[in-house]
């Protein structure tokens, strides 16, 4: 079978390996249909030292089960299943609290921890399948498709940030970001019932895409420019809530100019830093709170579903690009260039 891997930054290759196959009685055997690049691909495709690599990639995919493991009674040979990017057993005391991301199995983990597995590939072995998969009803050439898949990371990440962050109908919102990621937050706080939401993005394609999701603003400016716009919509206060969908440490200092007293920071951008401010002059003196993290996504497929079926919501939208497997390579270069905002593979 086929597989992408990253050897180190800016080099993927598409390459050929063994077969997965079933190792656990727990497992199953999934033939890939459709995945996708993520925007957290391109740290690593940004930064991966080679002697760190090469890391099989792709955490996010839909597929047929091909084979199951004799412990496996949820899904069976035939299933479309969509898999988060995170693989839990759904049963322990974490996952049962819906916090699937802290999964107290063993075996539990993030798909980028599987060395001999990816979503980006022909096919994939999925440990602990009665916990991890979901099967979806519809068929593999469904129209459906795309919007489905963003149930394994970026719709359910954009929705935990909303969640995290306490969005409701009586909160100003304010999403930094215009990745697939910040759109779909987008998406979630207009779910949620937010007022107001001001999109912080500078990608006119995109930022159109986040008005029809829901937002009601548009900031293109950064730094201090786009603090100032930000508390000139909102009657010089700044927003109940901030979902901060890109992870630097800018995008979290002006997550902190933005946040009204009392109000809270939702990150979902995978932090590329450390260290930031948590002190008195920071989010002490107003009474701010941090939320946020990986997204348990598993825990939001069921209710987020049924908007997709019935067509209330189309989050597929944020696929701009499709390819195959020989065109992966150049879709994390388009991704990186800001050609393409996040691409649709079919193996």
């Amino acid at each position: 079978m086929r597989a992408t891997f990253m050897y180190g930054a800016g080099d993927v290759r598409v390459e050929n390996v063994p077969d997965s196959v079933i190792k656990l009685p727990t497992d199953a055997l999934v033939r890939v249909t459709a995945s996708c690049i993520c925007g957290s691909d391109l740290w690593p495709y940004g930064s991966l030292s080679p002697a760190d690599g090469p890391s099989r990639m792709g955490h996010e995919f839909i597929g047929v089960v091909e084979d199951a493991g004799s412990d496996v009674t949820t899904v069976k040979r035939g299933d479309l299943v969509v898999a988060p990017f995170t693989i839990s057993d759904n049963t322990c005391a974490f996952c049962r609290e819906g916090l699937h991301t802290s999964c107290a199995h063993p075996q539990a983990g993030f798909w980028d921890g599987e060395p001999e597995e990816g979503g980006q590939a022909e096919a994939v072995r999925v440990p602990l399948a009665d916990g991890t998969l979901v099967k979806l009803p519809v068929a593999a050439d469904s129209a459906l498709i795309p919007s489905l898949l963003t149930l394994s990371d970026v719709f359910g990440t954009g929705y935990h940030a909303a969640v995290a962050g306490g969005v409701n109908e009586r909160t100003r919102v304010t999403v930094i970001g215009d990745g697939a990621v910040g759109l779909l937050a987008v998406l979630s706080a207009k779910r949620l019932g937010a007022e107001q939401i001001i999109l912080m993005g500078r990608h006119q394609v995109r930022t159109d895409l986040g008005r029809e999701f829901g937002a009601t603003d548009v900031v293109s400016a950064r730094g201090e420019e786009g603090i100032a716009q930000v508390r000139e919509l909102t009657g010089g206060h700044g927003t109940h809530v901030v979902l901060e969908a890109v992870g630097t440490i800018s995008a979290y200092e002006q997550a902190l100019g933005i946040v009204r007293p009392g109000g809270v920071i939702s990150r979902v951008g995978v932090p590329q830093y450390e260290e930031a401010p948590i002190g008195f002059g920071s989010l002490f003196r107003h009474n701010l709170r941090l939320a946020g993290g990986p997204a348990p996504v598993r825990a939001y497929i069921e209710e987020l579903m049924p908007d997709i079926l019935d067509g209330t919501i189309e989050p597929g939208k944020v696929f701009d690009a499709t390819t195959d497997l020989d065109g992966v390579p150049a879709g994390y270069q388009d991704m990186a260039d800001r050609k393409s905002l996040k691409i649709l593979i079919k193996p």
